[in-house]
C-alpha cells in the first residue's frame, strides 16, 4: 500500500525535474550568434548555386528574428548542452562561395571540436593562420573547397585533431602545398591522427620514417602528391592506404615482421609498378586491392588467388600488362557472401573467363583476348549489376538467362566479340537495364520483343550485327531511351509514322546508316524527338551509369561507366569515349530514303548532326534546314537534290562540316560566315554549280539575290516597278553630284544604272518563264 501511495508522487517529481531541466537548457551565447550571421553575410549562398552546384543552402535557416535566437536549433549547428557553445558545424555542401580570409567571423567559434566546410568554394584562398584559435578541434575536414597556396604552420598546433582531410583542392588557380611545413613536421606534431586525406596535396618528398610513430592511424590517402618513394614495412596497424598517382621509385622491402601488418585497403594506382609487390603476398585480410593503371607484366600470381582471402571485396587489376594466370581453372577470390567487384580490363589476358565467387556485382574484363563462349556459372550472379566484356575474341550462342538471371543488371556490354545466334527473348518485366550494349558480334534475327520490359533503358547498341527486321518502333514506349543504334545491319522497309503517341520523347541519337529502309523520311516522328527540339545550355553531363564498385557509397570508392560509341559525323567515323548530353544526331545515310527533306525538321533546333548521304533524296532547295541553328555537321552527298543551295545555310555559324557533293545542284554557292572555310569537295559533282571556292565563275545574272533569304520567294527585290522608282531616285541624286565634279564620272554611273537595270529585268523575266 505504501508503494502505491508514493510511486505516483515520485514518478511526478521526477517528470516536473525533467520538463524544468528541459526547459532551462542553455540558449546559444550572443557572441557565437553573431559569429556565425556574419560569416553567413560574407558567403554567397543562395538558389543560384544551389542549381548550379547541386548543394543545399543549409545556412538559409539561419535568420536572426524572434523564434530564431538560439542558434543552436539552426540546420548544421550543433552544441554543447551543459555549456551552450558551438562545438560542431557542419556545412558541407552548403552552396558557399567566395573568398576565406583571416577576417572571417569563423574563427570566432573558439569552442569548436568539429568542422566540416567540404564541397563548398573558397574561391582559390588560402588557409587563413587564424585557423589556429579553433584549437580544440579534432575533426577538420576542406575537402574539395578550391583552397591553394601553402598550408599554414599554424595548422599544426592543433594537436587535438584525430582526422584531418585536405584533399580535393587541386583547381586552375592553383593546388594546397605542403612544404614549410614539410611532411615531417606534420606527423610529428599531430601524432594522434587516425584518419589523414592529403590527396591531391602537391608534397614532393619521400615518405617520412618518423610515421612510424603514429600508432593510432588506420586510415592514409596520399592520391597524387608527387611522392618519390614509400617504405610500406614502417606502417603499423594501418588498414587503409592509398598511394594512388604517384611516381613511387621504391615501393617496399620485405622483412620477418611484414606477416603481422594486416592492411585491409591498398591503393596503388598509377604508381609505374612493374611487378606485384612481394609484402601483398601475405595479406590475406585485404579487402580491397587497386593496382591498375601500372605497367605490371606477366601472369597474375597463385597468391593473388588464394581462396584464404575471404575478405575482398574489390580487385582492380585494369590497365596493366598482364597476359594470363599462374593457375587453371581460375577461381578469383574474394567474400564468398559478401558484395565483390572484379576489374581485369585493358590487358592482354588470354583464355577463359575466370570464376568469380556468387556474391560478385561487377564483372570488368573488356578489352583483353579472352576466348571461349559464355559459361553456365554467369547464371548463378544473382546480384550482379554490370557485366562489361566488350572487346574480346569471345563466341557462341549467349546463354539464355543471360537477359532475367539478375534482378540488379544495369549494364550489359558484350560489344566487338563474335557471338552468333539470336538475342535472348527473355527480357524481365521491370527490368533494371540501363545498358545493352551488343554492337559489333554477329547476332541474327529479329531484335527480341522482350525489350519493351525494360523501362529504364537509356542506350540501345546494336549496330554491325546481321539483324533483319523492320524499324522497331515499339521501342519509342521506353521513356528514357536516348541513344538507338541499329548501323550495319538489314533493317528494311518504310519507318511507318505514330499513328496516336509520339514515341521517342528522350531519343537525342539515332543511327540508321546502312541498312535497306525505304520510303520518305519519317516527317511526323521528326515532330515527336522532343529532346532534340532543345538546345541544351545547362553545365556540360555526360551519359553515364554509376557504379559502387564495393557495394556501398563511400568516399573514393565511385565509379562510373561511360556510354561510348562511334557515328559518322564531320565526313568520318568519330568515337565518343564519352557521349555528352548535349549531342543530338541523325544518321540516316546508306539507305533507300526518297522524297523531299520534310519541313517538321526545323523543329529540332538542338540537333548537332545530320547526315543523309547516299539516299534517293529529291528535295528541290531543302531551305528549311536553315533553321537548325545548332548544327555542326550536314551531309547531304550523293542525293538527288536540285535548285539552289539555300541562302539561309550561312547563317549556321556553327557549322563545321558540310558536303552536298554529287547532286543536281545549281547556282552560286553562298558566301561569308562559315561558307569560307568549305573546300571544293563539299561541292564536287554538282556541274550546274558556281562560285567560290570553285574555279567555275558565276555569270552577273546567277549572282545571289536576297529572293534566297525569303523562303518561298520566287520574286527578286528589285522586281516590283515602285521599288525601282524609289531606287532611282536616289540615284539621280547622285547624278546631280556626279555632274558637279565631272562629266567622265556622271557618264560612267549612268552607264552602270542603265546595265544593272537591264540585267534585273532579264532576270525577273528569265524567273517568270520558268515558272510558267
Amino acid at each position: 500500500m505504501f508503494t502505491l501511495l508514493v510511486f505516483p508522487f515520485f514518478f511526478l517529481n521526477f517528470t516536473i525535474a525533467n520538463v524544468t531541466a528541459s526547459s532551462m537548457l542553455p540558449l546559444c551565447h550572443d557572441d557565437e550568434r553573431s559569429a556565425l550571421l556574419q560569416f553567413k553575410e560574407s558567403r554567397i549562398s543562395g538558389d543560384f548555386y544551389a542549381w548550379k552546384f547541386d548543394c543545399r543552402p543549409t545556412m538559409a535557416s539561419w535568420k536572426p528574428e524572434e523564434g530564431s535566437v538560439d542558434c543552436c536549433s539552426w540546420d548544421g549547428v550543433h552544441c554543447n548542452k551543459n555549456t551552450g557553445h558551438v562545438i560542431k558545424l557542419d556545412l558541407s555542401h552548403s552552396c558557399l562561395f567566395g573568398s576565406i580570409d583571416s577576417s572571417s567571423s569563423l574563427f570566432k567559434l573558439v569552442h569548436l571540436e568539429w568542422l566540416n566546410l567540404a564541397l563548398n568554394d573558397f574561391n582559390s584562398s588560402e588557409i587563413p593562420p587564424e585557423i589556429i584559435n579553433l584549437s580544440r578541434l579534432s575533426y577538420l575536414n576542406l575537402s574539395g573547397t578550391s583552397l591553394s597556396g601553402q598550408i599554414p604552420s599554424e595548422i599544426l598546433k592543433l594537436s587535438n585533431l584525430v582526422s584531418l582531410d585536405l584533399s580535393l583542392n587541386d583547381v586552375p588557380g592553383g593546388r594546397l602545398e605542403l612544404q614549410k611545413p614539410s611532411f615531417v613536421k606534420l606527423v610529428e606534431k599531430l601524432s594522434n591522427l587516425k584518419t589523414l586525406d592529403l590527396g591531391d596535396v602537391c608534397i614532393q618528398s619521400t615518405i617520412p620514417h618518423n610515421i612510424i610513430n603514429l600508432s593510432s592511424l588506420t586510415f592514409v590517402s596520399l592520391r597524387n602528391c608527387e611522392l618519390q618513394d614509400v617504405l610500406l614495412t614502417s606502417w603499423k596497424n594501418l588498414e587503409h592506404l592509398s598511394l594512388s598517382s604517384n611516381r613511387l621509385s621504391v615501393l617496399t622491402k620485405a622483412t620477418s615482421n611484414t606477416t603481422s601488418k594486416k592492411h585491409q585497403y591498398i591503393k596503388l594506382r598509377s604508381c609505374n609498378l612493374t611487378k606485384f609487390p612481394n609484402f601483398l603476398e601475405s595479406q590475406h585480410h585485404l579487402v580491397v586491392l587497386d593496382l591498375s593503371d601500372n605497367r605490371i607484366r606477366g601472369k597474375v600470381p597463385k597468391w593473388l588467388l588464394d581462396p584464404n582471402m575471404q575478405n575482398l571485396i574489390g580487385l582492380n587489376l585494369s590497365h596493366n600488362l598482364l597476359t594470363g594466370f599462374d593457375q587453371h581453372p581460375v577461381f578469383l577470390p574474394g567474400n564468398k557472401g559478401g558484395l565483390v567487384t572484379f576489374d581485369l580490363s585493358s590487358n592482354n589476358l588470354q583464355g577463359p573467363l575466370p570464376v568469380p565467387p556468387p556474391g560478385t556485382i561487377n564483372y570488368l574484363a573488356s578489352n583483353n583476348s579472352l576466348t571461349g563462349e559464355i559459361p553456365s556459372w554467369i547464371c548463378n550472379l544473382n546480384f550482379l549489376k554490370s557485366l562489361i566484356l566488350s572487346h574480346n575474341n569471345l563466341s557462341g550462342l549467349l546463354p539464355q538467362c543471360l537477359s532475367n538471371f539478375s534482378d540488379e543488371l544495369s549494364v550489359l556490354d558484350l560489344r566487338g566479340n563474335n557471338f552468333f545466334g539470336t538475342i535472348p527473348n527473355t527480357f524481365l518485366k521491370e527490368s533494371r537495364l540501363s545498358v545493352i550494349d551488343l554492337s559489333h558480334n554477329l547476332f541474327q534475327g529479329r531484335i527480341p520483343r522482350s525489350l519493351i520490359n525494360c523501362s529504364k533503358l537509356e542506350f540501345l547498341g546494336l549496330g554491325n550485327n546481321q539483324i533483319s527486321d523492320t524499324f522497331p518502333s515499339w521501342l519509342g514506349t521506353l521513356p528514357n531511351l536516348n541513344v538507338l543504334i541499329l548501323r550495319s545491319n538489314i533493317f528494311y522497309g518504310i519507318i511507318e509514322e505514330p499513328r496516336t503517341d509520339c514515341g521517342f520523347s528522350k531519343l537525342r541519337i539515332i543511327d540508321l546508316s546502312n541498312n535497306r529502309f525505304t520510303g520518305t523520311l519519317p516527317s511526323k516522328s521528326f515532330l515527336c524527338w522532343n529532346a532534340m527540339k532543345i538546345v541544351n545550355t545547362s553545365e556540360l553531363r555526360y551519359l553515364q551509369d554509376v557504379l559502387f564498385p564495393y557495394g556501398q557509397v563511400s568516399n573514393n570508392v565511385v565509379s562510373t561507366y561511360d556510354y561510348s560509341m562511334t557515328m559518322n559525323s564531320k565526313g568520318r567515323m568519330m568515337t565518343y569515349k564519352k557521349i555528352p548530353d548535349i549531342l543530338a544526331g541523325i544518321i540516316l545515310s546508306n539507305n533507300r530514303f526518297d522524297g523531299a527533306i520534310p519541313a517538321s525538321i526545323a523543329n529540332l533546333k538542338g540537333l548537332q548532326v545530320l547526315n543523309l548521304h547516299n539516299n534517293n533524296l529529291q528535295d528541290h532547295n531543302p531551305s528549311c534546314l536553315g533553321n537548325l541553328t545548332n548544327l555542326e555537321s550536314l551531309d547531304l552527298s550523293d542525293n538527288k537534290i536540285s535548285g539552289r543551295i539555300p541562302q539561309q545555310l550561312v547563317e549556321l555559324t556553327f557549322l563545321e562540316f558540310f558536303n552536298v557533293s554529287d547532286n543536281y545542284l545549281t547556282g552560286p554557292i553562298p558566301q561569308g560566315k562559315q561558307f569560307a572555310t568549305f573546300d571544293n569537295t563539299s561541292f564536287d559533282g554538282n556541274s550546274g554549280l558556281c562560285g567560290r571556292p570553285l574555279s567555275k565563275g558565276c555569270e552577273s545574272d546567277e549572282a545571289p539575290t536576297n529572293e534566297d533569304h525569303n523562303e518561298g520567294s520566287e520574286e527578286s527585290l528589285f522586281s516590283s516597278a515602285s521599288d525601282w522608282k524609289i531606287i532611282l531616285t536616289g540615284y539621280a541624286g547622285g547624278l546631280v553630284a556626279g555632274l558637279v565634279l565631272g562629266c567622265n564620272f556622271s557618264t560612267g554611273i549612268i552607264g552602270w544604272i542603265l546595265e544593272k537595270l537591264g540585267t534585273q529585268q532579264k532576270a525577273t523575266r528569265r524567273r517568270r518563264r520558268r515558272r510558267n
